[in-house]
């Protein structure tokens, strides 16, 4: 049946208008918007005569996933990103595993001819978390760790969800074979890495020799699916390529790209993924009258199966907690075993700061790194600066009983689960009811866990730690200052008043991203000062003619 283009014009636009609506309300009644999205789609859905919503899962996994992806990787801070992942691996790779094999138990159990292997592929589409869900503990007096353990997870757990679904469906037929397994793989990420990062490096060179704002937002926006195309076809993880092209881009545009370039990207892609969000999110409530009319083709009621997806849920709460609290048990005592090693560290810092070398460190690092006595003394001594933030930044905020219940509450799931169960093959048993479960279970964890999850971080984490947590930042501030009044530039007599301040505007910069590639100040700091200072040399820029 053909659409009218008048009806898609307004659905758009009504659409668009729907999620404003739900930021401004959110932001007004502090209230997550996801969450009145949800809920605002699933009102209408349930409206008698509404049209039915079904949404093509491709849509949702090349369409809608990769640019949400893409600009969280692209905001993630690097630095905290590598500090973390350890947690991050076994988040998004270990505890999605783990997961989905108790749940294909589950489901086994609780469907007697479902098999244990089709439970397991349905296990696979609940294991992840959602990327798009972590907004709704932004803001909530979350520590920042967790925050970056939580967004990291969400952006790498997709992958290995999918491999699993994939892994699942074809041993419904073929059987399964463990080498074969780990062999996909690997060959799903080291595809989706190799296309992440030259699509990153390629996008890069060219919007760094385009001047014109317009042209570079169009380019910036084509990178996630220059990265993710590609490896789907080569049968790689285009959602991998595209968070290795975000983190990529994240780290290199800072150096490479022009103020305006780095200004607009900051704005458009906000405005970008708050509207593919939104999207996302009311998009998944609408498609509740479709799953239900398919439903109830099963023997199995509305409620049963309400029953089984509460089930589902609070097994994946169980596994979560059982896993996550021994690995950020194992985290706290390998930055405690690493503390009462810090004199030691200090001492040779000290060492090497002063032009000496440790003979044992200075034998492993001439293996490594051949080359001229200065330039290896100045790679140990950056090297050892990072180490030593490194060691400050896990020491300042200790992984305990709070961070750990965080960490547990705060996986959602989301419409990844919806558009993942989509991609059952229609010949598998209780397909319906399989959908519907991911549906209930989807939902049940956004407006139960995620409607709650700021009375959480209250609870835990009280104003009094952010109170401490806000006066360390104001001397992290003054820390910054300082460093940036320290930076000196030659006034050549050649050289005008604007020239001179644009150099200086340019060298603050490069010091102050030579201090974010040792780790010596914190990221959200670092933002904050970078974003100041692109602001500044815009403007300089535009005074004096150059841009």
């Amino acid at each position: 049946m053909e659409v009218d283009v008048h009806t898609i014009v307004i659905l758009l636009v009504a659409t668009q208008f729907v999620i404003s609506a739900a930021a401004t309300l959110g932001s007004r009644f502090k209230i997550p918007a996801p969450l009145i999205l949800v809920l605002a789609g699933i009102s209408v859905s349930l409206v008698p005569g509404a049209p039915e919503m079904v949404l093509d899962p491709t849509i949702v996994t090349l369409g809608l996933l990769p640019p949400l992806l893409y600009a969280s990787a692209a905001a993630i801070p690097a630095m905290n990103f590598r500090r973390e992942f350890r947690a991050i691996n076994g988040l998004s790779v270990v505890l999605v595993i783990l997961s989905s094999l108790a749940l294909g138990a589950l489901f086994a159990w609780l469907i007697p001819d479902l098999g244990f292997v089709w439970g397991a592929a349905l296990g696979a589409v609940l294991s992840p978390t959602d990327a798009a869900a972590t907004s709704l503990f932004k803001g909530q007096g979350v520590p920042s760790r967790v925050t970056v353990i939580l967004e990291g997870e969400s952006l790498l757990n997709d992958a290995t969800a999918l491999i699993a679904l994939r892994t699942a469906v074809v041993a419904t037929t073929l059987g399964f074979s463990v080498w074969p397994t780990i062999g996909n793989f690997v060959l799903s990420v080291g595809v989706a890495v190799f296309f992440g990062v030259l699509a990153a490096k390629l996008n890069l060179a060219i919007r760094s020799r385009v001047h014109d704002e317009a042209v570079n937002t169009i380019l910036s926006f084509t990178t996630p699916f220059a990265a993710a195309l590609p490896a789907e076809m080569l049968h790689g993880s285009g959602l991998v390529a595209a968070v290795v092209a975000g983190i990529v881009i994240g780290m290199r545009a800072r150096r490479v790209l022009p103020p305006g370039h780095r200004v607009s990207d900051m704005q458009n892609w906000a405005t970008l993924q708050l509207s593919l969000e939104g999207v996302v999110f009311l998009t998944m409530g609408l498609q509740l009258s479709t799953i239900l009319r398919k439903l109830s083709v099963e023997s199995v009621g509305v409620t049963q199966g309400i029953v089984m997806a509460g089930l589902a849920l609070l097994a994946l709460l169980a596994v979560r907690c059982l896993y996550v609290a021994p690995l950020l048990w194992s985290l706290r005592r390998d930055t405690q075993r690493k503390q009462a090693r810090q004199p030691e560290f200090v001492a040779i810092q000290r060492e090497l700061e002063a032009g000496r070398i440790p003979e044992p460190i200075a034998r492993r690092a001439r293996r490594q790194n051949p080359g001229p006595e200065e330039t290896l003394v100045d790679r140990l001594v950056s090297r050892g600066r990072r180490h030593l933030a490194d060691l400050d930044y896990l020491t300042s905020q200790p992984l305990g009983l709070a961070e750990a219940a965080v960490v547990i509450w705060a996986g959602m799931r989301g419409a990844v689960t919806v558009a993942a169960v989509q991609l059952l093959p229609a010949g598998a048993p209780h397909r319906p009811l399989l959908v519907f479960i991911a549906f209930a279970v989807a939902t049940m964890s956004l407006l139960v866990q995620g409607g709650t999850i700021g009375i959480v971080a209250k609870w835990l984490f009280p104003s009094s730690i952010n109170e401490v947590e806000e006066d360390a930042s104001r001397a992290e501030r003054a820390r910054i200052r300082a460093l940036l009044d320290a930076t000196r530039v030659p006034h050549s007599e050649d050289m005008s008043g604007k020239e001179h301040s644009l150099a200086l505007c340019r060298a603050r910069r490069i010091a102050l991203l030579d201090a974010a590639d040792e780790g010596i100040f914190s990221a959200d700091a670092l933002a904050l000062a970078l974003r100041d200072l692109d602001i500044d040399e815009l403007v300089l820029e535009l005074r004096s003619g150059e841009a």
